[in-house]
């Protein structure tokens, strides 16, 4: 009888990175970026009007809510699968006049395209590569921490959150890697560089075992927010033996049972136009 390693399918607490949510200036240049450029959809049926957009990117979302004078930028770069890299580069090159005067700018070398918003968000766009099971989506969000803080990281995840967690070495930097279902993964990166003040922005993940990290963040006051019976909110990740604050994230935290979990979303395929659409040729299989 065959015999396997069962500790290989384990996936731990965090089932999945559902969305990012930045605030932006203005939803006519975010429209520009976002969605003729990056190919994003918007949601057709939550959060259309102007004060918020929520933007598909395969079975994840972009949250930008419109605040004119204080955008978000995220501490690190945020990953992007995308079907087709030349679509992209072609899309990003047809947007860039309008948004001269903005931090918009991309590169394409190596297999990818660095791209950065107009507001100083930074991504990093591939085609479909690794054990990412779709072919558009967030395969990972990473973010730059204080130096010997990966670690501690590592540990809150595992013994708070519950989650599969590990501290691997790219270039003498340590990052914490926290699984999020099969095939995503939240990358703690320390950068030796001086770091920019929090300004908010915030992730959404869904967890399997919604009380017991409750449990412990409550008890130590670290829960902000008690949004409903589905969902809480803390921005904390502290050091699990002294409480020291190693990183300020906001995590909105959402159970199993969220009426949201596994939404089916729209996508668009952002190739079609009026010159070579057939008939439900605009949907995006995203895998």
């Amino acid at each position: 009888m065959a015999t396997y390693d069962r500790t290989t399918e384990d996936t731990g607490n965090v089932v999945s990175l559902e969305h990012v949510n930045v605030q932006i200036a203005d939803q006519q240049t975010a429209t520009l970026f976002y969605i003729v450029g990056m190919g994003l959809t918007r949601d057709p049926y939550l959060t259309v009007g102007l004060e918020n957009m929520w933007l598909n990117a395969g079975r994840q979302q972009f949250h930008v809510p419109t605040r004119p004078n204080a955008p978000q930028v995220l501490r690190g770069e945020i990953g992007i699968v995308v079907p087709d890299l030349d679509g992209l580069e072609q899309r990003l090159t047809g947007i860039q006049k309008q948004l001269e005067g903005t931090l918009f700018a991309f590169t394409r070398e190596n297999g990818h395209v660095e791209v950065t918003c107009p507001w100083g968000n930074k991504f990093l766009c591939t085609g479909p590569v690794g054990n990412f099971g779709a072919t558009f989506g967030l395969p990972y969000v990473q973010f730059d921490v204080p130096v010997g803080t990966a670690n501690g990281i590592a540990s809150f995840y595992t013994k708070v959150m519950r989650a599969e967690a590990s501290v691997s070495e790219r270039n003498g930097s340590p990052a914490a890697l926290i699984q999020a279902g099969s095939d995503q993964v939240i990358v703690f990166r320390e950068n030796a560089s001086e770091l920019p003040d929090y300004d908010g922005h915030h992730i959404a993940i869904y967890i399997s075992d919604f009380s017991s990290p409750h449990t412990w963040l409550a008890g130590r006051g670290l829960v902000f927010e008690e949004s409903n019976e589905h969902q809480y909110r803390f921005r904390d990740i502290v050091d699990v033996e002294t409480g020291a604050v190693l990183y300020t994230i906001e995590h909105e935290v959402r159970s199993m049972r969220h009426p949201m979990y596994a939404r089916n979303l729209v996508n668009r395929d952002p190739s079609i136009n009026m010159g070579n659409y057939t008939r439900s040729s605009e949907y995006l299989n995203v895998g």
